[in-house]
């Protein structure tokens, strides 16, 4: 599969996406979208994530009275909370350091699944910190 261009090979101007094909059923939507480099780190995740977000923000980020309100142990927590970081598109600091891989070294993998040339399986050897 191709790269998505993202500028005009005619005039140099910013490419946009208007139509949507699914490959299982073969419908296609058509529109004005903003590709997912366009759209905010927020526009990624689910309707859960961004409910948790809201009870993160209204207890101030206070996992103890997250606990109590989400009836969720501190575990829990923390593990959604890792996964909403990298639904976003970036690292827990915590796997940054015992991957040893850095924002754009992680971006660059995802990069080379998203345009073939490294396959889902060398992709998650190499996230997780393989050379």
């Amino acid at each position: 599969m191709l790269k998505m261009p993202t500028q005009c090979p005619i005039c140099g101007g910013e490419l946009t996406v208007t139509a949507l094909r699914c490959r299982s059923c073969g419908v296609t939507l058509q529109g004005d979208f903003i590709t997912p480099r366009q759209a905010s780190a927020f526009d990624r995740l689910t309707p859960e994530q961004l409910h948790f977000l809201e009870v993160f923000i209204r207890n101030e980020g206070k996992f103890s009275r997250m606990e109590k309100e989400m009836g969720l142990s501190y575990p829990t927590l923390r593990n959604r909370l890792r996964a909403i970081i990298r639904a976003m598109g970036y690292q827990p600091k915590g796997e940054a350091e015992a991957t040893g891989l850095s924002a754009e070294a992680r971006q660059q993998i995802l990069d080379d699944l998203e345009a073939g040339k490294i396959t889902a399986a060398e992709a998650a050897r190499l996230l997780k910190g393989g050379e």
